[in-house]
C-alpha cells in the first residue's frame, strides 16, 4: 500500500504511537515514509504536535506535514470555527496525501479522534478523505471493556462507505491485562470483521527513540511489516 489512513474508535487511544510504530518499521525496511496530520487541535503555535512525536520516535527521516493547527482541544471543525479559522476539508487532505504519495513509498494519514469526527462545515470526515484516496483504513482501538462495541460500530461505518478496512491495532496494551482485555484480544477480529494487526504496549511512547525503533516490529503483524502474532 502507498497510503494508509490511521483512524480510531476515539481519542487518546494510541493513534500517534501506532502511526510512529508503522513508520519505524517501514523505515527499517528501507522505505521512504511521510506522515500527514490534517488537523492538529489543542496545541499552541510552536508547541510539538503529533507529527513531531512520530518523527521523534520513528526517526527524522520521516517527512512530516501538518495542514492546519487549531488552538482548542476540540473536534477540528469546532476548534476552527471557535478560532475564526478556515477548516481543512477532505479534498485538501486527499490532495496533500496524493502529492506525498508521488514522493514516498508510504504515506500515513493520521486522523483526529474517530473516523466520523467533522473536519469542516459541510460535515466532511476522515472517512471522506479515505474514500477520495481509495486508501485502506487502519483502526486503533483500546484494549479493555467496551472496545468490541466501538470497534464494531467503526467497522460498520467503514463498510457502509465501501472503504477498505485494513485491520485493527490495540493502541495501548496493558502490562497486566485484565480478563476483558485478554478476551478482547481473541474477540476483536470477529467484532471488526477484520484482522488484528498488533498490540502496542502501554508506555511505548516513553521509550527512548532507539529502543522504540528496535522493538516496533514486535508490536505489528506482518501485514504492517512486523513480526507480531497472537
Amino acid at each position: 500500500m502507498t497510503i494508509l489512513v490511521v483512524s480510531g474508535t476515539g481519542t487518546e487511544i494510541g493513534k500517534t504511537i501506532t502511526t510512529a510504530a508503522v513508520a519505524a518499521v517501514a523505515l527499517a525496511a528501507g522505505r521512504s515514509v511521510a506522515v500527514l496530520k490534517p488537523a492538529q487541535t489543542g496545541v499552541a503555535p510552536g508547541e510539538p504536535g503529533d507529527v513531531f512525536e512520530v518523527r521523534r520516535l520513528a526517526g527524522e527521516a520521516v517527512t512530516g506535514v501538518e495542514l492546519a493547527r487549531f488552538p482548542e482541544p476540540l473536534a477540528p471543525n469546532t476548534s476552527a470555527r471557535r478560532a475564526g479559522m478556515t477548516p481543512v476539508g477532505p479534498e485538501a487532505v486527499a490532495e496533500a496525501a496524493a502529492k506525498l504519495a508521488t514522493e514516498h513509498d508510504l504515506v500515513l494519514v493520521e486522523g483526529a479522534g474517530g473516523l466520523l469526527v467533522r473536519f469542516d462545515d459541510e460535515g466532511g470526515t476522515l472517512a471522506d478523505a479515505a474514500r477520495l484516496l481509495g486508501a485502506p483504513v487502519l483502526v486503533v482501538t483500546p484494549a479493555g471493556l467496551g472496545t468490541l462495541n466501538s470497534t464494531a460500530l467503526t467497522a460498520e461505518a467503514l463498510r457502509a462507505r465501501d472503504l477498505e478496512f485494513a485491520g485493527v491495532v490495540v493502541g495501548s496494551w496493558p502490562a497486566e491485562p485484565d480478563l476483558a482485555s485478554r478476551c478482547n484480544l481473541a474477540d476483536l477480529p470477529e467484532a471488526a470483521g477484520a484482522p488484528l494487526l498488533g498490540t502496542v504496549p502501554e508506555g511505548a511512547g516513553r521509550l527512548a527513540p532507539a529502543d522504540f525503533r528496535t522493538r516496533a516490529a514486535g508490536w505489528l503483524a506482518p501485514a504492517l511489516g512486523g513480526v507480531w502474532s497472537i
